[in-house]
């Protein structure tokens, strides 16, 4: 199932919390190569964890980490501004419709069901979107990632590509609406109601948008 958790809530789901900061640092740092920090815990953490975040986690029937993302709004820092001018043209993209997703990725512990984490965090991603009234959701993404967008249903506008191959890097804009919605929900057999039932179990009160303005 999907949990919708603020960074500074994080502390509450401890087994998550550590799993999602460990298997991004073997995904990110080990198994890609990038250039990221790995502390004495074994957790992959920057500098956009410390300004309280959403992360969108898939939350394995064991009750461990089995993927997650993580969402800011364009109108405060983010990933794609401070780092990827270049595959933008140097655009600022800032806009209180479009939030960035960053740092995507599935825990080796999923498994078999990897196809199926993927898609419902995507599928996560566009319900959120929906519920907080937002247009697009964009983000920087490798060669690896394009069949899995075009497989799920959800592909991006591409906003500018560096590189070729498998070593090419792009900057997308996926669209949030009904019909994207509809489109995964097909794509891996969903209900609709199951995407919203996420996130109503997530903020059964009250949206805490402000935590989310930069």
């Amino acid at each position: 199932m999907i949990k919708y958790i603020y960074a500074d809530a994080l502390d509450a789901f401890p087994t998550l919390r550590e799993g999602m900061f460990k298997d991004r640092a073997t995904q990110f740092k080990e198994r890609l190569g990038w250039d990221v920090q790995v502390n004495c815990d074994g957790f992959e953490t920057d500098e956009y964890d410390d300004i309280n975040p959403m992360y969108v986690i898939y939350e394995l029937p064991d009750g461990s980490h089995g993927g997650s993302m993580r969402i800011l709004p364009t109108t405060g820092q983010t990933m794609i501004n401070d780092h990827f001018q270049d595959l933008t043209e140097g655009v600022l993209i800032s806009s209180p419709l479009i939030w960035e997703c960053t740092r995507f990725m599935v825990s080796p512990s999923a498994g078999d069901d990897a196809k199926l984490v993927a898609a419902s965090l995507m599928l996560a991603g566009v319900e959120l979107g929906i519920q907080f009234g937002l247009d697009s959701s964009v983000g920087v993404f490798d060669a690896r990632m394009v069949h899995i967008y075009r497989r799920v249903g959800w592909a991006p506008e591409i906003l500018g590509t560096s590189g070729v191959g498998k070593s090419a890097i792009s900057a997308g804009l996926w669209p949030i609406d009904a019909a994207a919605k509809a489109e995964i929900c097909d794509k891996i057999g969903f209900d609709p109601a199951v995407p919203e039932k996420w996130f109503n179990d997530s903020f059964p009160v009250t949206i805490n948008e402000g935590a989310m303005v930069a």
